[in-house]
Formats: structure tokens, sequence, C-alpha cells
């Protein structure tokens, strides 16, 4: 398969070095290379969600089992996990999520764009660290801290693709 983005790549290169076994995902255009990379692996369970929240369980049920798990989410999805997110401190586990950023560069929609200026300031009132990544090159470096923050701290840690970088989704009237 043919694949557009490098950063991608990169994403897919961390997640096998840091031996991550399942992924989660409610679909979404900005990660979908990314996830045709780990549907392709064997070794990577890909489980796709109702709701971004099932993936926060997901990870601690991972952890608990020994496996090593990361979300794939857009921003909006980070206001469902909220309450969720308190499952992260009180267990004490590692929890590692990337999250396609909306409401930003060249939105269209304005539904998006309150969620998505609360992200960091909601990821931090519920304890998460957020790692921002805006450039392509450096994508595999910020995912790859970011990783090793949350599995040898046991925290949680958020990486925030840059709208700029996935690029805006445009409106096209009669889709």
């Amino acid at each position: 398969m043919e694949h557009g983005n490098g950063w991608a790549r990169d994403i897919y290169g961390v997640f096998k070095a840091h031996e991550i076994a399942i992924v989660s995902y409610v679909p979404d255009a900005g990660h979908r290379e990314l996830i045709a990379l780990c549907e392709a692996d064997d070794a990577i369970r890909v489980v796709p969600l109702t709701t971004e929240e099932e993936g926060v369980a997901l990870a601690a049920g991972a952890h608990l089992g020994g496996r090593r798990a990361a979300l794939l989410m857009q921003s909006s999805g980070v206001g469902n996990c909220v309450n969720m997110f308190s499952l992260i401190t009180a267990c004490d586990f590692p929890f590692l999520t990337l999250v396609t950023m909306r409401g930003e560069f060249g939105e269209f929609n304005p539904w998006q764009v309150p969620m998505g200026q609360a992200v960091p300031a909601t990821l931090a009132a519920m304890g998460l660290i957020a790692q921002r990544a805006a450039d392509p090159d450096e994508v595999g470096e910020v995912v790859d801290g970011a990783a090793r923050l949350a599995f040898h701290s046991s925290r949680g840690v958020a990486v925030l693709l840059a709208q700029r970088m996935i690029g805006a989704k445009r409106f096209t009237e009669g889709r």
C-alpha cells in the first residue's frame, strides 16, 4: 500500500520500537494511513471503537495484561474522554494517545473550534501531559519521547498532531 505522508510511517516505527501491541481508534481521516499500517501488521491488534473513552479502558486492560496500547483520536474525542481520564491517574497506568487536531488552521466547521481550542487545557486539567507536533519532520521524535514518558513513568501522555500539518478538511457541497 502506498502511503502519502512520512509522519504516519514514523509513528508506526515508534509503535514497533516500543512494542505497542494494541492500537484503538474511532475512524478519523487524519489517522487513516497510520491505521492502515497497523492493520497490515499481524503483531498489532487494531481495535475500532464506538467512542473514544473505550480506548482508555482498553489501554488499562492492556497494561494489566502486560501489553502496551495506544489510542488514536480526533480532538473532539478528548471531550468524550474527560471522565475516563481519571482512571489513568487513579489506577497509575501508562497511557499514550495521538490526537489529530481540529478547530485550528483553516477549520471550516465552527462546531470543531471550541473543543479544538480547549484540548490542551482539558488534558492538563485531567493530569495528562500534552506534547505538540506541528512539523512532519519532528513527529517521530515527539511520539518517541511521549511513548518513553508514558511507558517509563506510568503517566498519561497525549501527542497533539497539528491541523496545519495534517491538512485542514474542506467542506464541499454535494458531499
